[in-house]
């Protein structure tokens, strides 16, 4: 049986099950932040939370908001170190938004990497977010972890140079854990929304030929391995964090017109997608069948491996 010490804010050095109770998040205040925040207290952890302005936010007992300014030796020791930041890959590429993209991953993951240099006791893991894009796209390969080499599109590029600026943590000796995210649908935000609203306006339909793949994942699943890549000291590495079922964009999104209750009828055809949202309909227009080998082998079981069961959870 686990104990569970109070925590209190000058003593942060409170065990649980023999780890420390604190963790560091950057990218906190976001969709899958928020989501995993809730979760890791609801355990028991209290949640350093990395912000560009953390006077907006008030601290409690679970919580403490902190600045990239704030010295580290002022900081707890942490168990884990989880970095979620990064500029939303929704909106129109100019080449202003695709710097955004590329910059704002990279300058945070390489804040982390010089924040665990000068930490005299390392964290026991550094979950670093990825995602799927780092494969490219294909409508016939199967991509698992032990897939090489990755894509060379604009995404790809920016997990390689993401995933590279993380593995600096391996060299200080701490496990690393580049969780490679698919499609994360939940009822707060992620790209759920953004797909239900044509539905939900009775013009819900295959986007393109209705043949690319969507790797997705309900949210509870993704928080769920998240804490899971956590607590098992045998993760390491590259981790997909998809369900074990991908399907083609025509099949999800006649799913989601059954649960919501609306037709299936209009599809969108890829020259007006384009020309709607430019380059960042690659997002939509094109896709990947990838699947999490690596939590399954460890036998992690998914709340919700099968995309109508999600769906109708996130829209009841």
């Amino acid at each position: 049986m686990k104990i569970y010490y109070l925590y209190t804010k000058d003593k942060c050095k409170t065990l649980v099950g023999g780890g420390l109770m604190n963790i560091l998040i950057a990218g906190g205040t976001g969709f899958i932040g928020q989501k995993l925040i809730n979760l890791l207290n609801s355990q028991g952890y209290h949640i350093y939370i990395l912000t560009r302005a953390p006077q907006l936010y008030d601290n409690n007992e679970n919580k403490t908001y902190i600045g990239y300014d704030d010295p580290i030796e002022t900081l707890p020791d942490f168990y884990a170190i989880i970095n979620l930041a990064g500029d939303s890959l929704y909106g129109y590429w100019t080449k202003k938004k695709k710097e955004a993209i590329r910059f704002s991953r990279i300058k945070t993951t390489q804040t982390l990497i010089n924040y665990m240099k000068q930490m005299k006791k390392k964290p026991n893991v550094f979950i670093n977010s990825s995602a799927v894009g780092y494969y490219g796209t294909s409508d016939e390969i199967i991509f698992t972890e032990k897939t090489i080499p990755p894509g060379d599109d604009f995404l790809a590029n920016v997990v390689i140079k993401w995933e590279e600026t993380a593995k600096q943590a391996e060299r200080l000796g701490i496990r690393t854990v580049y969780t490679r995210f698919g499609v994360v649908l939940g009822r707060e935000g992620g790209a759920l929304p953004i797909m239900t609203i044509p539905v939900k306006l009775f013009a819900g339909g295959k986007i393109g030929s209705g043949e690319q793949w969507i790797s997705w994942i309900h949210i509870q699943d993704a928080v769920d391995i998240i804490t899971f890549c956590m607590n098992h000291k045998q993760v390491k590495g590259p981790v997909n964090v998809t369900s074990p079922n991908p399907v083609r964009n025509k099949d999800f999104m006649k799913t989601l017109a059954k649960v919501i209750k609306r037709p299936y009828w209009f599809p969108t055809p890829l020259p007006l997608v384009r020309l709607a949202i430019g380059e960042m309909s690659d997002l939509i227009t094109k896709g990947q069948f990838v699947l999490p080998r690596k939590v399954e082998s460890f036998h992690f079981e998914f709340s919700y491996p099968k995309l109508e069961d999600a769906l109708k959870e996130i829209n009841p």
